[in-house]
């Protein structure tokens, strides 16, 4: 299983009324936790996976993209995502996020995080880059 973009519906009358609109999801996995995630431009977050949840990934603001690969020594795979994009990352999938800019986002796991024996094992999938503030 591999991480996919969500796409979500929308009720035109939403839109159509003015006031902005409203865009669903809806997913696979019973949501029982939520975070909200900061992350700095130049900056990642992950190098792991989830061996006992899913984990759902809404970007709030900003942009930055999702690396995944198969194995250690398997290529790298690049998700761009920005502002309004929900990726599915499924249980025991290797992934980190890396921003672009400022990302603030939200991470939607199917199993609470504190009800978790491991809840990340970690392992390389993009180095992190150098500091430089």
């Amino acid at each position: 299983m591999k991480i996919r973009i969500l796409t979500p519906s929308c009720n035109l009358d939403t839109v159509r009324d003015g006031r902005g609109g409203i865009f669903t999801w809806v997913p696979e996995h019973k949501i029982m936790e939520f975070n909200m995630l900061y992350f700095k431009p130049g900056r990642t977050r992950g190098n792991h996976y989830h061996p006992e949840f899913h984990e759902y990934f809404l970007i709030v603001e900003g942009e930055g993209v999702m690396i995944t690969k198969d194995s250690e020594n398997a290529p790298e795979e690049v998700i761009h995502m920005g502002k309004g994009m929900c990726s599915h990352n499924p249980m025991g999938v290797v992934h980190t996020f890396y921003a672009i800019t400022p990302v603030t986002a939200i991470s939607m796991l199917s199993k609470p995080w504190d009800d978790c024996e491991k809840p990340i094992i970690h392992m390389h999938v993009m180095a992190p880059p150098p500091v430089h503030d």
